[in-house]
């Protein structure tokens, strides 16, 4: 019994205050353990409700923009069919998005430059309808576009200006004729800019 004591060594006699510390450092970091867990279970949860909720809130705005697509293509195109199709099979969230224009009864690969541009802008006069933003810069982007068309983008474009303030980069007629102020940078000397600026609020007001 004498040999079997010694061999288990020297008494320990910090022994109960080393077990005490290491007893609640154990107890300390099983809590957190069990805290992390709970806190993965309630983000799971989260993402889950957010995943079903930008699911439902996609694909209701995404038919109200079909429809307004729709609309706003037919407005500018004098008629045809405008709509966005969502890549079958894959998941709404990562889906591709395919547009379809047929202006006057012709296929999209039949499209001008211009006619496909013009599509474009009824995609973007869509989303803008739609969630209207207080303010928008557009630079040049009727460029492409015939005169008849110019007309109809800047008469669209007019009716937008209730819920937003447009600033227009253009060298287009139709859309000066349609702006309400006018802004001109010219250069008299060389090297320096002179802003020079028309208000045709006055003249459209005494015109009607």
């Amino acid at each position: 019994l004498k040999g079997k004591i010694k061999g288990l060594g020297n008494v320990n006699v910090n022994a109960i205050e080393q077990y005490r510390e290491l007893m609640e450092r154990y107890e300390l970091l099983n809590g957190q353990h069990d805290d992390l867990i709970k806190a993965a279970d309630v983000l799971r949860g989260i993402i889950e409700e957010l995943d079903t909720e930008m699911r439902k809130q996609f694909e209701e705005q995404f038919a109200e923009i079909q429809t307004r697509f729709d609309k706003v293509f037919k407005e500018l195109f004098g008629g045809g069919r405008g709509a966005l199709e969502l890549t079958e099979g894959e998941d709404v969230l990562e889906a591709g998005i395919k547009i379809v224009a047929q202006p006057k009864l012709q296929n999209m690969m039949q499209m001008s430059g211009g006619e496909k541009a013009l599509t474009a802008i009824a995609l973007l006069f869509a989303i803008q309808s739609l969630k209207p933003s207080p303010f928008c810069l557009l630079d040049e982007i009727e460029a492409a576009l015939d005169d008849s068309n110019v007309g109809r983008y800047a008469n669209y474009l007019h009716k937008l200006t209730e819920n937003t303030q447009f600033i227009v980069i253009t060298h287009r007629r139709g859309t000066m004729n349609a702006a309400d102020i006018l802004y001109g940078i010219t250069m008299q000397e060389k090297g320096v800019s002179t802003l020079v600026s028309v208000s045709l609020l006055d003249e459209k007001e005494i015109a009607n």
